[in-house]
């Protein structure tokens, strides 16, 4: 049997630094009410570092054995709050149309559901298309974030339309994964 990790250790320091930098990254895009260059530019910062903890704690906590029940509970929480808050910021200053913003929380709020509700029989890890749906999700707010010269702003756009198409598409798949191995499960019990 192995020794359980601690609980104080960095890759849930990194969980919990992500969850510091989101009212910091609030109080920033608040100040600059998307007008101010600067302070959109330290918002932006705030939320790429935000974010790189995201990629930095998982990777951490797998290399070095360090998954405790805390980081798989608080990780993907903190990941919402930060994505979660910086799409309705944006759509709060109309840089984000609000459609978008309601069909990526409700499938990130509906994920995370589906993900607490089969802990109980595993842990459902991020699947590649999850991955890239992060990454893309990531890179379009950034975008939105940082003053773009207008003629890049619709690049923005576009990488937003492809990270809800991702969303839309890797949140359909979990249900489905989800259904076949409660199917699955199901069945072996009832052979038993």
């Amino acid at each position: 049997m192995s020794e359980r990790p601690p609980l104080v250790n960095l890759a849930n320091g990194l969980t919990l630094l992500r969850i510091v930098l989101v009212p910091i990254f609030v109080l920033l895009v608040v100040a600059s009410e998307m007008t101010d260059e600067k302070l959109r530019i330290a918002a932006c910062l705030a939320f790429g570092v935000a974010s790189l903890t995201d990629f930095v704690d998982g990777w951490i906590a797998r290399t070095w054995n360090l998954v405790t029940s805390f980081g798989k509970v608080a990780d993907p929480i903190a990941d919402k709050a930060l994505t979660g808050t910086a799409l309705v910021l944006l759509s709060l200053y109309d840089a984000l149309a609000w459609w978008v913003t309601v069909v990526i929380l409700a499938r990130e709020l509906g994920i995370t559901a589906l993900r607490f509700w089969v802990l109980r029989y595993e842990v459902m890890a991020a699947s590649r298309g999850g991955k890239v749906k992060t990454v893309l999700q990531i890179l379009a707010i950034a975008w939105y974030l940082w003053p773009m010269p207008a003629a890049l702003v619709v690049v923005g756009h576009w990488i937003m339309a492809a990270a809800v198409v991702v969303t839309v598409a890797t949140g359909l798949d979990y249900v489905v994964s989800v259904v076949r191995k409660s199917r699955a499960r199901r069945a072996a019990t009832v052979r038993h």
